[in-house]
C-alpha cells in the first residue's frame, strides 16, 4: 500500500504539531522493516487452523492485498509448524512472498526450531514458552529457585536464538498482562514491573547471544494496564541503552464500535507520544476488518497517509445542502485515491477557513449551488447536482484523478 511520506511542519518548537517518534534499530521482517525511522508497520493474525493450506493462503492473500504489510499464524503443533512450509510455498507460486511471523506457546522449543526455517519471524510469550506447574501451596521464590528457572529459560531459548540470528530473522518477545509466569507474579506481581521484567530476561539472553532483530510488546485487555506497561518498558530500555522496536495492541480489544474505540485509546496515546513501531488492533471479527482501524488511526496521527483525508462540519441549521448525503457520495467517489484532503463544508461561515488545509473544497454558498475549492481559491460555482461530477473534474484537471 502506498505511503506518502509526512509533511515537513512550520510550527515553533512549543507548539509543535509533529510527532517525533522514539528512535529506534531497525529490525528486518521479510521484505518490512519495523523500526529504524521506517512507517509504522501494520499487522494482523488469520484465524485459519495452519494445518489448512489452502485456507491459510486465501487468508494471508486477502489480508496482504487490503494493506496488512505483516501476517501471524499459529503454530500449536509440530504438524503445524511443518505446514507452514506448504503454505510459504504456495503463497510464493500463486501470488508472492508476504512477510510472516509465527506464533509459539508451551513448551514449543521444537516447534520454534522447525517453524523458523520457515517464516520471517517468532512470537513468543516469556509467561509460556517454558512451563512452570504452578504449587498451590507457594508462599515465594527463593533466589535459588528463581535463577535455577531462568538457567532452563536459557537453555530452552538459546537454540532458537542461534537459529534466528544465523539466517538474518527476527523474534517477537510478546509479554502478555494475562499470561505473566507464576514466578513473575509472585515476584513482582500482577503488575506492568512484571511484565516488563519478564520481557528483560528474555532480551538479555538474547543480547548476550549476540542475537538483537528483536521486536517488543507489552499487551493487556486494560489500556491503563497496557499505557503503563509499555511507558515503563520504554523507560527501562532508555536506562539501560536499548533501542528496541514496540508493537503495540489492546489484546482481546473485542468487537464493534467499543472494541475500535478501546484499541483507539490505548494504540494512539502511545503513538502520539512516539511509541511504537508497528500496531495490530486485535478484534473479535474477521481479521480484514481490523487493517481499516489501523490504518485510520495512523492517518489521524499524521504518521501514514494511504487514504483521502475528508473533512467535514457536522452540518447546522446554515447548512445549504444535504450533508450527510453529499459527504457519502464525495466519499464513494474519491475513497480509491491516495493523499488528498478533501473538505465538505455545509455553508460559507466556517467553510473556507476551516478548509483552509485542504487540497479541494466542497462548499455550499447559495442555495442550489456548490462552490469548488482548490486551496483557498475558489475555483466555479456549479449547480448542487453536478457538484461531485465537477470535483471530479477539477481532480482530473490537475492530473490527481486515477480510475479505481
Amino acid at each position: 500500500m502506498q505511503t506518502l511520506t509526512q509533511p515537513p511542519t512550520t510550527a515553533t518548537p512549543e507548539f509543535d504539531t509533529t510527532i517525533h517518534r522514539r528512535k529506534t534499530r531497525p529490525v528486518p521482517v521479510g521484505a518490512v522493516t519495523i523500526g529504524g525511522g521506517h512507517p509504522v508497520v501494520v499487522q494482523s493474525m488469520i484465524n485459519e487452523d495452519t494445518l489448512d493450506i489452502d485456507g491459510s493462503v486465501a487468508g494471508i492473500r486477502r489480508l496482504h492485498e487490503i494493506g496488512c504489510e505483516i501476517v501471524r499464524v499459529t503454530v500449536p503443533s509440530m504438524a503445524h509448524a511443518k505446514a507452514l512450509a506448504e503454505i510459504k510455498a504456495k503463497l510464493l507460486s500463486t501470488y508472492q512472498a508476504v512477510p510472516l511471523v509465527a506464533d509459539v506457546h508451551h513448551n514449543g522449543m521444537k516447534i520454534a526450531l522447525e517453524v523458523a526455517k520457515h517464516v520471517d519471524k517468532v512470537r513468543i510469550n516469556p509467561g509460556l514458552y517454558v512451563f512452570e506447574k504452578p504449587n498451590a501451596n507457594r508462599e515465594a521464590f527463593s533466589a535459588e529457585e528463581f535463577g535455577e528457572i531462568g538457567d532452563k529459560i536459557r537453555e530452552t531459548l538459546e537454540p532458537l536464538v542461534v537459529s534466528l540470528r544465523d539466517q538474518g530473522k527476527s523474534m517477537r518477545i510478546g509479554v502478555n498482562h494475562g499470561s505473566l509466569s507464576e514466578r513473575m507474579l509472585f515476584t513482582y506481581g500482577d503488575t506492568p514491573e512484571g511484565m516488563v521484567q519478564s520481557a528483560l530476561e528474555f532480551i538479555k539472553i538474547c543480547e548476550s547471544l549476540d542475537f538483537c532483530n528483536l521486536v517488543i510488546s507489552m499487551k493487556a485487555s486494560r489500556v491503563p494496564v497496557m499505557l503503563a506497561a509499555y511507558r515503563l518498558m520504554v523507560k527501562r530500555m532508555d536506562e539501560l541503552g536499548m533501542d528496541y522496536p514496540l508493537h503495540l495492541g489492546v489484546t482481546e480489544a473485542g468487537d464493534g464500535e467499543y472494541g475500535r474505540i478501546k484499541s483507539t485509546a490505548g494504540i494512539a496515546t502511545l503513538l502520539a507520544d512516539g511509541i511504537g513501531d508497528t500496531i495490530r488492533v486485535s478484534l473479535t471479527e474477521a481479521p480484514e476488518k481490523e487493517i481499516p482501524v489501523c490504518y485510520s488511526i495512523l492517518q489521524a496521527l499524521g504518521l501514514r497517509k494511504t487514504m483521502v483525508e475528508y473533512v467535514a462540519c457536522p452540518s447546522c441549521g446554515r447548512t445549504l445542502f444535504n450533508l450527510e448525503d453529499v459527504l457519502h457520495e464525495v466519499r464513494e467517489a474519491t475513497k480509491h485515491l491516495t493523499g488528498l484532503d478533501i473538505a465538505v463544508m455545509g455553508c460559507i461561515v466556517n467553510g473556507p477557513g476551516e478548509m483552509a488545509d485542504a487540497d479541494y473544497g466542497y462548499v455550499g454558498k447559495q442555495a442550489g449551488y456548490i462552490a469548488l475549492y482548490r486551496g483557498r481559491e475558489e475555483i466555479k460555482r456549479v449547480p448542487e447536482d453536478q457538484g461531485v461530477a465537477e470535483l471530479i473534474n477539477l481532480i482530473k484537471a490537475d492530473g490527481r484523478w486515477v480510475d479505481p
